[in-house]
């Protein structure tokens, strides 16, 4: 008896409480399936909420799948903007892996491509 009280109980206050969604990249620079006629200076990534940015990563890989680190900076942007300097491209295809701690609490990741004409 105590046992399904508290069960119900706990899916009311479940219920209740605020949701709080995992973060969505909203808008990037340069944007997902772009092709570019001068290569980006700097990554610029937008979510839908507060990131964590110091427990942040992102990656960008060339058409081989070599990749590299780019180095996010922590102090500047707003707290739901990831941005990092980018290195000298070469032209072709591109690939973007991001992985960002959300606020709920959650790892959130993924990735897009763009490309840089001749």
């Amino acid at each position: 008896m105590i046992v399904g009280w508290l069960l119900g109980a706990s899916l009311v206050l479940a219920a209740a409480a605020p949701t709080v969604a995992h973060s969505l990249l909203l808008e990037s620079a340069p944007s997902a399936g772009a092709t570019l006629t001068m290569p980006p200076r700097e990554l610029m990534l937008r979510f839908n909420n507060r990131i964590e940015k110091t427990l942040s990563r992102v990656r960008l890989l060339d058409e081989q799948g070599a990749a590299q680190a780019l180095a996010v900076a922590t102090d500047g942007a707003a707290a739901d903007r990831l941005t990092a300097p980018m290195p000298s491209l070469a032209p072709g295809r591109w690939r973007v892996e991001w992985q960002v701690l959300s606020k709920d609490g959650h790892v959130v990741a993924g990735r897009f491509e763009f490309r840089l004409a001749p």
